[in-house]
């Protein structure tokens, strides 16, 4: 299995260390409810090392990521990110990812860890101009610094540049101990706060100083564990459960990314079809109302026992303190307030849709 660069800072704070993606990464270091707190009141890192980094360069680079992604990424510039998806022929998801620009010749994604290679062979494979596609992952390591009191950590350590004046989904390329870094104001919590990518080498030196100089702002490193249950609370999806390959992305609720008025895109011939003739399923969100937590793969029914979908993700989050999950069901079981039963090892538990995302910021 890979490791990240920060494997062995891991095991000196203590990580408890599982497999993840073909990685051995931390599920947790003093426990998943004190990260998840941490986090939501205070600041925590994370580390996203195993994320992989993508550069596509040339004249015709726009162009080429206008056609193999769903967004409208001439849309973008310099130093604006966004939130984006590669998609299949039949408008399934290859991967959500993140799309930055650095100049119109020049563009970061940010890919998700079990599908770097993946991604970097679908997009080569269908590039259709001359633009150059580079899989630099091995050459990054990446932090992400998530909660209200993230920006005040990172702002004093960045070298000329106010970080605070950092719009969301925007990035600046700077220093950090005299490396070069990306400080980009995105996080997968929730909450506020940036990533950083940073070189490969230089990743335990900047997690060291992060830790040092968060200790006053009660800074926690924090595990897989409090990172699922934080980007559950926020409804964001996550690859191979609210997003996959054969589940278009307007069934995943990724329609709102999906820039028909564009020129041609892989899938959205597919798409277009799928919007004129309707959905025959939805992602919704539920909260269960009798003891219990539904989780991937559970079946979703109606009182009487039909069955009308299946869970994507679901626990039972500290912030709001309630099992909720996310889960595919048939279109005419979708509205509020609808009310659902969850098979849970052979035993039936109430439940309801909920309107989504299940926690919001106030600012």
């Amino acid at each position: 299995m890979k490791k990240t660069p920060l494997y062995d800072e891991h095991l000196r704070l203590g990580g408890k260390i599982v497999e993840f993606a073909g990685w051995e990464m931390p599920v947790q270091y003093s426990g998943v409810v004190a990260e998840h707190v941490a986090v939501r009141e205070r600041v925590g890192l994370f580390d996203v090392s195993h994320m992989g980094e993508i550069w596509v360069t040339g004249a015709r680079a726009e162009e080429a990521l206008d056609y193999l992604t769903c967004t409208k990424v001439s849309s973008l510039y310099d130093g604006k990110a966004h939130y984006s998806a590669i998609l299949n022929e039949r408008g399934g998801v290859v991967d959500d990812i993140i799309i930055y620009r650095c100049s119109k010749e020049r563009f970061l994604i940010c890919v998700n860890a079990s599908n770097a290679d993946k991604d970097f062979e679908w997009l080569t494979k269908h590039n259709p101009t001359d633009a150059k596609i580079v899989n630099a992952s091995a050459e990054y390591g990446q932090i992400a610094v998530q909660g209200p009191r993230a920006i005040e950590l990172v702002a004093p350590l960045v070298k000329g540049v106010d970080v605070r004046a950092l719009k969301y989904f925007h990035f600046v390329e700077c220093e950090i101990l005299n490396s070069p870094v990306i400080v980009a104001r995105t996080g997968y919590t929730g909450e506020d706060g940036v990533e950083i990518f940073v070189k490969a080498e230089k990743t335990v030196d900047l997690w060291r100083l992060l830790l040092e100089q968060g200790a006053a702002l009660g800074v926690l490193p924090c595990g897989l564990g409090a990172r699922d249950s934080l980007r559950l609370e926020a409804a964001l999806p996550l690859h191979g459960h609210e997003l996959a390959e054969d589940i278009t992305a307007l069934e995943s609720g990724l329609g709102w990314i999906v820039k028909f008025d564009k020129g041609d895109f892989v899938g959205k011939a597919a798409l277009l079809k799928q919007k004129e003739s309707g959905l025959s399923k939805k992602l919704v969100g539920f909260h269960l109302d009798g003891a219990g937590i539904a989780r991937q793969g559970d079946i979703v029914a109606t009182a009487d026992g039909k069955e009308i979908g299946v869970v994507a993700s679901g626990t039972k989050t500290p912030t709001i303190n309630k099992a909720l999950g996310m889960a595919f069901v048939t279109t005419p079981f979708t509205a509020l307030d609808t009310k659902l039963a969850f098979v849970v090892r052979g035993r039936s538990i109430d439940g309801h849709v909920v309107q989504l995302p299940f926690y919001k910021r106030s600012n």
